[in-house]
């Protein structure tokens, strides 16, 4: 059995047991290109000092890329006696150069190891996460610009509500992916504080420049109390909580499209490349990539919460419960990265049935509000026009016709303010183009808007 780094304090032997249940090995192994890239700025920062000479940082990062390039070709062999990607490189290090693999330790612990390479590992999949949403909010601008003159029926609790366009539906994501790419816009912002040198809780006696491996890192500064550096996890939960948001987000338009692509609502045509069959009923297209997107949005809720219930009660510093960050942390950056690419590959392979759309706004009196504001502006306060057009949805449904088919003695049998222009405010375009207020679904708002969201997306480039 190979010696443990701290084995010179234990008189007896490690358990194999607690050997196995110690590791964490075999699921941090992933962070190798984190940790090669943070001992490479702490050997250059040791050379600078003057801890190692000038042909040891040779050897050393000479040593370190050899151990990276055995990782990226699967020629390394991961053991549970290494317990972590830390040891485990160290260890393969010092088996190229010797003795000076572990002089490489100097002025550092595992401590702020492990919270730098998870810093960056978070950084690197925050990056990848914006790509992704920014690749998803243009598959969405694009089917808008292609619908922009789509109407369909708008909901509230899933009954027919008002008239929109579908155009205007889509760009609600659009804007909620754009609050998502602003959460994580904002993790990085915090997480810009190198923790390398904050040692195992005090710092280290030996006058490290962290100034100069914050740098080499892509820092601004280094962390500023070696305490909660070590203990903090705030980044982690950063990144799970707005993957939580996001997925949310994503799990909503699944929602739809499941809805959407039954038979009951026949909206929209799935491309069968993201559908599966069934094994029994020969006739079945099933919506299998929406509903797993929906379907993993409870693991990434129960990564945050697993997170914030291993954090809540630990005392400062460093505990062996914080392992249990890591997990949750790969689990997320790996759900949420395949549901984007998922989305952003099926969001062009979208079949709206236009017809099917517009028929669906001429049942369900969607123009009720419209008619009870043409009496509002006719000067009958809002509610006793309310009650009247209650009236008449009512007469309406019980001849089972539309508001629209109503004759005019009918309508002023209700209410003398009606004339003969009611027709034209009845008619869907009429109650679309009516909604002008900012942020409304008028055709020209939703113009003005697609304008808007193209050009944040091309900032973005």
């Amino acid at each position: 059995m190979k010696k443990k780094a701290w084995s010179g304090r234990f008189a007896a032997a490690e358990n194999p047991l607690m050997e196995a249940f110690n590791a964490s090995i075999f699921f941090d192994k992933r962070l190798f290109e984190q940790d090669i890239d943070g001992s490479l700025a702490h050997a250059a920062m040791l050379k600078k000092i003057g801890i190692l000479k000038a042909d040891e940082l040779t050897k050393i990062q000479t040593g370190l890329q050899r151990v990276r390039e055995e990782i990226r070709a699967g020629n390394f062999a991961f053991e549970a006696a290494q317990e972590d990607i830390h040891m485990a490189v160290e260890t393969r290090l010092t088996e190229l150069i010797g003795p000076l693999g572990g002089k490489l330790h100097s002025a550092r612990s595992r401590n702020d190891q492990v919270a730098l390479d998870c810093r960056l590992y978070v950084r690197h999949k925050t990056e990848d996460v914006l790509k992704l949403i920014r690749k998803v909010q243009k598959e969405f601008v694009s089917q808008a610009q292609q619908h922009i003159k789509t109407v369909m029926p708008g909901y509230t609790h899933l009954q027919r509500a008002q008239p929109i366009l579908l155009a205007h539906h889509l760009l609600a994501y659009f804007e909620m992916l754009e609050r998502d790419h602003s959460r994580f816009s904002d993790n990085l912002k915090r997480l810009d504080q190198c923790p390398l040198g904050a040692g195992a809780l005090a710092g280290s006696p030996i006058p490290i420049d962290r100034h100069l491996t914050a740098t080499k890192l892509g820092f601004s500064e280094p962390t500023h109390n070696s305490m909660d550096t070590v203990a903090d996890r705030d980044f982690v939960l950063d990144f799970l909580s707005s993957s939580a948001t996001l997925m949310l987000h994503l799990s909503r338009f699944a929602e739809e499209l499941v809805l959407w692509s039954s038979q009951e609502f026949g909206f929209v045509q799935l491309s069968q490349g993201f559908c599966t069959g069934s094994s029994m009923m020969p006739q079945k297209v099933n919506p299998d990539a929406p509903e797993l997107i929906r379907g993993k949005t409870g693991r990434v809720y129960g990564n945050l919460v697993s997170l914030l219930t291993t954090m809540k009660a630990l005392p400062l510093c460093y505990n062996k419960d914080m392992q249990e960050d890591k997990e949750p942390l790969f689990d997320t950056a790996d759900t949420i990265i395949m549901c984007l690419s998922v989305l952003a590959a099926m969001l062009p392979g979208l079949v709206f049935d236009v017809k099917k759309m517009r028929q669906a706004t001429k049942e369900g009196f969607l123009a009720a509000t419209d008619l009870a504001d043409y009496l509002a502006r006719k000067g009958l306060p809002f509610r006793e026009a309310h009650e009247v057009v209650g009236k008449l949805v009512q007469l309406a449904q019980e001849k089972g016709i539309g508001l629209d088919d109503i004759d005019l003695p009918t309508f002023k049998k209700a209410s003398l303010l009606i004339q003969k222009d009611i027709y034209e405010v009845l008619s869907i375009e009429a109650c679309v183009n009516a909604r002008i207020s900012v942020g409304g679904t008028a055709t020209k708002n939703v113009q003005i808007e697609l304008k808007r969201a193209s050009k944040i997306l091309g900032k973005r480039d």
